[in-house]
């Protein structure tokens, strides 16, 4: 049976929240290499820049399970807004204080308006697209935050230049320019959520509770893959500036690093549904994530610009697996009433290894040296491989409307109930020559000479 998908007509909510994440993701893909180029400015080691990093990651933490619950329950598209209003807010103000700790507090709105966003959208595709559609709705919304990180790094390097004094004044421009086009995202928030969808969660106040969310098979896996495909990518595009300072690479040559990056993540997610049918779910997963494992340790050797260039280029097309299979991983994992709690803690995976890894890579940097992180994140994700050669959890069950047992329910005739033991026990003679046959519904048993034949009823002919 066909499902006929709630998205109205056409696809054009799911093209102007491509557009809006595009500009809210370049935003904070902008904004991010900035803060960690102010922070040198301002005298931050490398300790520092990751402690500063882990934060935008901190409170996100606390929101996202309940921002979750309310979205199960309730509209979706408010969180959008809101999420475009704290992002430009977060980007602007870091580039105006003058303290590392100002810093850290302003980066952590940033990345509370960032979850918003993210819950806000996710929920909108889950909620309205049908099952045989999320894989590819999943990686055409995937797009534009690649779009995001494709744009960002390429304008932050165009803007910051200088040494000193000059690189504080040009990263703090780049804050600023970074504010601005978050706020273009709210221009594309209209008419996103439909009303069919309004309230399509279940009821309030039955809540699924979270150990059931995370013991559902499947759940834990994707939750995992995705923290380690974007805690690679964060950590890229964090440290791949304080690798640039280190081996004299210009900030606008890391910014077309990381936009080469993010611009073969877009060439996957494009030809996502070939690859998905020539390779499989598993293999593709599996395989793009030991191919990153190694690539993003490669990060590690003191290679030529050249060679990093197409390193980054072939680490770009395998991360640009995992997020999207992640989702629908969970989403068709999680039960019906908690999906958007199911992403939510999908996200908090996230921000938690947004919080550990940078933390830990600048507590490595700064005893081992700033390309040790990378292997730390190869290992990672050659884990995440191993998860994803398991399998991605219980399938969809194929069940047909109004299944709710292990064998199959009787059909309806006319809205009355059948009774579905009449085919098998024997129907009891009355004292005439001929068998009374019951009928369900409400009309009488009939009786005479003549066998009586109900075909249609329950399934099998009477005589």
């Amino acid at each position: 049976m066909t499902r006929t998908p709630r998205t109205g007509p056409g696809r054009g909510w799911l093209l102007r929240l491509v557009i809006a994440f595009a500009f809210a993701q370049g935003a904070v893909s902008m904004a991010r290499p900035a803060v960690s180029y102010r922070a040198l400015a301002l005298g931050a080691d490398e300790t520092a820049v990751g402690v500063i990093a882990g934060v935008y990651a901190l409170l996100p933490l606390f929101v996202a399970v309940p921002l979750g619950r309310r979205t199960d329950h309730g509209r979706c598209a408010p969180l959008l807004p809101l999420g475009v209003l704290l992002i430009s807010g977060g980007c602007a103000l870091s580039g105006i204080v003058s303290s590392l700790p100002a810093m850290a507090a302003w980066s952590g709105v940033m990345g509370l308006g960032h979850l918003c966003f993210v819950i806000g959208a996710q929920s909108i595709v889950a909620r309205q697209s049908a099952p045989d559609e999320q894989d590819r709705n999943f990686g055409h919304f995937t797009i534009g935050a690649s779009l995001g990180q494709l744009i960002g790094p390429v304008a932050a390097g165009a803007l910051i230049s200088g040494q000193g004094g000059t690189l504080g004044r040009t990263s703090a421009l780049a804050l600023l320019v970074s504010a601005a086009v978050a706020a273009v995202a709210l221009t594309s928030l209209w008419r996103i959520e439909h009303r069919r969808a309004k309230g399509a969660g279940g009821k309030p106040g039955h809540k699924v509770p979270v150990r059931a969310i995370l013991g559902a098979r499947g759940v834990p896996a994707g939750i995992f893959i995705s923290m380690a495909v974007l805690s690679a990518t964060d950590i890229l595009t964090a440290y791949l500036p304080v690798v640039g300072e280190h081996r004299s690479i210009a900030p606008a040559t890391v910014g077309l690093l990381l936009s080469l990056r993010a611009a073969a993540t877009i060439a996957c997610r494009l030809v996502m549904s070939p690859l998905l049918g020539l390779l499989g779910r598993r293999a593709l997963l599996t395989t793009s994530c030991l191919l990153a494992g190694l690539l993003c340790a490669g990060v590690a050797l003191p290679v030529s610009v050249p060679v990093l260039a197409v390193m980054l280029a072939v680490l770009g097309f395998c991360l640009g697996v995992g997020q999207p299979l992640s989702m629908t991983t969970v989403v068709r994992a999680a039960p019906d009433r908690a999906r958007s709690t199911a992403l939510a803690l999908r996200l908090t995976g996230n921000r938690l290894g947004q919080v550990a890894a940078p933390a830990a890579a600048g507590l490595i940097a700064g005893a081992v040296g700033v390309a040790a992180p990378f292997v730390l994140l190869g290992v990672g994700l050659v884990g995440a491989a191993g998860l994803g050669l398991r399998g991605e959890g219980r399938p969809e069950p194929a069940a047909a409307p109004g299944e709710s047992g292990t064998g199959p329910e009787p059909s309806e005739s006319a809205g009355a109930p059948v009774q579905p033991e009449s085919a098998a026990a024997p129907v009891r003679p009355e004292s005439g020559t001929a068998p009374v046959r019951p009928v369900s519904g409400t009309a009488p048993p009939e009786t005479g000479t003549a066998p009586v034949r109900r075909p249609g009823i329950d399934g099998a002919p009477r005589s």
